[in-house]
């Protein structure tokens, strides 16, 4: 059995710092390769001939990797996209379904209720076998950060990488795209973005004192399943309203374990403070999508709000109550 320094010594002297496959790397910088070739191609096309629907149409039909180049050039993610399409699936407006040429591919009696996400395979095989919804993709490109639901319900920092300059391969444009994938980490981590900070501009106009972190009788009963509660109302001491946020643009396999979680918490809470009352605030595209995930995370709160403005309204009365 070798020693603690031992081990320490062979992580610290034989690191190879970064890991790499050179087999992998061979293949996935031949796929970067492409996408600069077929956005060059893109490009030539435009000069010649002008910004044309067509030539972004061709694009989608003909080229494989077509919609990652498409991607690529105005700076949406995967997750982005996709979410995009969702949001295509699930509004009923008469602007954005003439401009996604929405009856040409989607079914009209989609249950939105039970509506799941589409997964990639599906999406690519409709870019290549349905002109309709290649046009769609086109048109949203073109002409989405000028429809006014995609305004009122994409943010800002996203509806930007709709702008059609994009697609002239505008040099200030270009810059504009490598900036908001550069900042997109720092740009989803600010506090003052977050939803939670919506909740706490709510109490404190209402003069309503609040807390957060570990509540004190989970930290001594139930050290290792506790966690840090968003708002607790009035203080940890004697809780009387303890309010949890989850709002989810994205979805991911922790959303099943969060559930869990919050599952579990509403035990701790119900066993350790029976007077308080526990909320949730769950929100998001990223929970809309996940109805399995979805019905368990609610089971876990006495009620539940989003951050529409007729559940604000709602939660608003809800603390007049408490005052």
């Amino acid at each position: 059995m070798r020693t603690l320094e031992e081990k320490v010594n062979t992580i610290v002297q034989k690191n190879t710092f970064y890991f790499f496959n050179s087999k992998f790397e061979e293949d996935y910088e031949g796929y970067i390769i492409s996408l600069t070739e077929t956005l060059l191609n893109v490009k030539n096309k435009i000069d010649n001939n002008g910004l044309k629907k067509e030539i972004f149409e061709d694009l989608l039909q003909k080229k494989d990797n077509g919609l990652r180049a498409l991607l690529a050039l105005t700076g949406f993610s995967n997750e982005s996209f996709k979410r995009l399409i969702t949001l295509s699936r699930i509004i009923n407006c008469k602007e954005l379904n003439e401009i996604t040429l929405k009856d040409k591919w989607c079914d009209d009696t989609i249950d939105i209720v039970n509506i799941t996400e589409w997964s990639d395979s599906k999406i690519n095989n409709l870019v290549r076998r349905n002109k309709y919804f290649r046009k769609g993709i086109v048109n949203l490109f073109f002409e989405g950060s000028s429809i006014r639901i995609l305004s009122e319900t994409i943010p800002l920092f996203e509806l930007k990488k709709l702008s059609i300059g994009k697609l002239t391969f505008d040099t200030h444009q270009l810059i504009d795209t490598i900036i908001r994938y550069k900042e997109k980490g720092s740009y989803s981590g600010k506090k003052k973005n977050n939803p939670e900070t919506v909740i706490g501009q709510i109490l404190d106009n209402l003069n309503i004192n609040y807390e957060s972190g570990d509540l004190n009788e989970l930290i001594t009963n139930a050290h290792d399943s506790k966690r840090t509660m968003d708002f607790i109302i009035p203080d940890k001491n004697d809780p009387r309203i303890i309010i949890e946020c989850s709002f989810l643009a994205t979805t991911s396999s922790g959303q099943g374990d969060k559930s869990k979680t919050e599952l579990q918490i509403n035990r701790l809470i119900k066993q350790n403070y029976p007077k308080a009352k526990f909320y949730g605030f769950v929100d998001g595209i990223g929970w809309y999508v996940r109805k399995g995930d979805l019905h368990r995370m609610v089971t876990a709160y006495e009620d539940v709000f989003t951050f529409h403005g007729d559940e604000i309204d709602r939660f608003k009365k809800l603390l007049e109550s408490y005052k």
